[in-house]
């Protein structure tokens, strides 16, 4: 499974002095972060760490307060950036799949294909095909977003992402909708597409609450807290053997949830 490709090459995201505030309330307090191509970063932190705004502002879903975002060499905080050409390098999937109820799993990926890239039908439906393929769901095209599970909604999401030829993946905790038994297939997916044939493969910042997941793929794990990076390192070091106190209290709550003391919080 890969993603379609463009004729930009490069796909690193460097991230310096980025500040994000919501009038007073100072989410980003200068972050630098640095996602080399064909990288995987997993981000991890409590609930208010700044995570999501994090991946938002790379996207501009959010304009940054401060500081600089490149992404493929490209400063996409420039005041003169094209902000539709950046988002056609940065493909996205969020904890909600935002999938067109009344489009079949084939035309939630052909659509955006037709509408921004200018794509001919016949071309965006063959893409769209390969990757519906490529997520497990060539038997779900003419399938709509009810007749899905949340798990296979999610991929539909990810194979329409991938169609768009995206330099970057940026995944905003994919599976934290899902019921418990749906999450390895859509992990299973993302798994696929950061190791090719255990290749390097897409370059990938992921927030995520899956630390199995971040243990095995990631390349580096960042812990944040407070909107700061307080750690980052390899996951054998971060996950398995933290250097912060702050980042040793988190893991011992996600590992083992049942060992918290009644009434304490992240």
């Amino acid at each position: 499974m890969t993603a379609v490709k463009t004729e930009t090459s490069g796909g690193a995201i460097e991230i310096g002095g980025l500040r994000k505030a919501f009038g007073a309330n100072e989410v980003l307090r200068g972050i630098d972060l640095r996602v080399a191509s064909g990288e995987v970063v997993c981000v991890i932190g409590p609930s208010g760490s700044g995570k999501s705004t994090l991946l938002r502002c790379v996207n501009l879903l959010e304009e940054p307060t401060a500081g600089t975002v490149r992404v493929g060499g490209v400063d996409v905080t420039a005041p003169d950036v094209d902000i539709d050409a950046v988002r056609r390098r940065i493909g996205m999937v969020f904890q909600s799949f935002n999938l067109f109820p009344h489009l079949t799993a084939l035309g939630n990926v052909v659509i955006a294909q037709r509408k921004v890239l200018r794509r001919g039908r016949a071309e965006a439906e063959r893409i769209a095909r390969e990757q519906l393929e490529g997520v497990g769901l060539a038997d779900k095209t003419g399938s709509y977003p009810a007749q899905l599970s949340g798990g296979q909604q999610q991929r539909v999401a990810i194979a329409r992402a991938l169609a768009m030829g995206p330099e970057v993946m940026l995944f905003d905790e994919p599976t934290s909708a899902l019921d418990p038994e749906l999450v390895g297939d859509v992990l299973g997916v993302m798994r696929g597409l950061a190791r090719p044939g255990e290749g390097r493969g897409m370059t990938m910042l992921v927030v995520t609450h899956e630390m199995g997941f971040a243990r095995e793929v990631a390349d580096r794990v960042v812990f944040m807290d407070g909107g700061v990076v307080v750690e980052e390192g390899p996951p054998a070091r971060v996950i398995d053997d933290p250097a912060h106190e702050r980042t040793r209290t988190f893991l011992s709550r996600v590992l083992d949830p049942a060992a918290a003391r009644v009434g304490e919080t992240d």
